[in-house]
């Protein structure tokens, strides 16, 4: 039977591993922050190699959002390090601070990995490189919850682009009454939520709340530029 895994709302498993900066408590790691938790089937592979190198070349961008980014792999920390000193992740290894990689698999991690705590590698029941058959993306907010999950196939390389976007469109609207539309970028207007008041959104949205016309004349689709 396949594995579950993370819910939307789920609570970050506060697990405990080795990485290429020590050992860590996943909550301790975090503190205050966000957190990107994205999992790799396997060290110096083509499409993971790649993938840590832009992870790394845009790791200012994360942290200028308060975010910090953790990856998830089966091999050995010693693999870990080697691999963080390879391909274009090299040019940016001095970024590489934020890129920790966990080893999951070992005499410590038998009963419960960290692969299986957060339930994270999709694949058919199986343990070691035989399992980690796909790539996944978890967003946890500074509540620890998970707040968007992606789940790529080995062969698919994740866009860093999108998850920044994501990471944009998540914290804006945790912490204002809005959500973002189809293919919204930061900067681009945002939509009401459906709970809020026409008369409270005039007062919380000073910049103006617009309707857009629709043939059947509802007025539901209301946006407001980005607050």
């Amino acid at each position: 039977a396949a594995m579950p895994g993370l819910l939307l709302g789920d609570e970050a498993p506060n697990f405990e591993a080795e990485t290429t900066q020590g050992r860590i408590r996943f909550h301790d790691f975090l503190g205050d922050s966000w957190g990107i938790l994205f999992s790799h089937p396997r060290d110096f592979t083509p499409v993971c190699t790649t993938e840590l190198g832009r992870a790394a070349k845009l790791a200012p961008e994360f942290q200028k959002r308060n975010v910090k980014m953790i990856a998830l792999s089966i091999d050995s920390v010693q693999d870990h390090l080697s691999w963080c000193k390879v391909g274009s992740a090299g040019r940016h290894r001095r970024n590489l601070h934020c890129c920790l990689a966990l080893k999951t698999r070992g005499k410590a991690h038998t009963e419960q990995s960290t692969g299986s705590d957060l339930r994270m590698l999709n694949f058919r029941a199986g343990t070691g490189r035989s399992a980690a058959k796909s790539r996944a993306v978890f967003v946890f907010g500074p509540d620890k919850k998970l707040k968007l999950s992606i789940l790529y196939p080995a062969t698919t390389g994740r866009n860093f682009d999108e998850i920044l976007r994501v990471v944009d469109s998540l914290q804006l609207t945790a912490y204002k009454k809005v959500a973002t539309p189809v293919d919204w970028k930061p900067g681009d207007s945002v939509m009401v939520v459906p709970t809020l008041a026409d008369e409270e959104a005039k007062k919380l949205f000073p910049k103006g709340v617009f309707t857009k016309d629709l043939p059947s004349g509802k007025k539901y689709l209301r946006y407001t530029p980005q607050p």
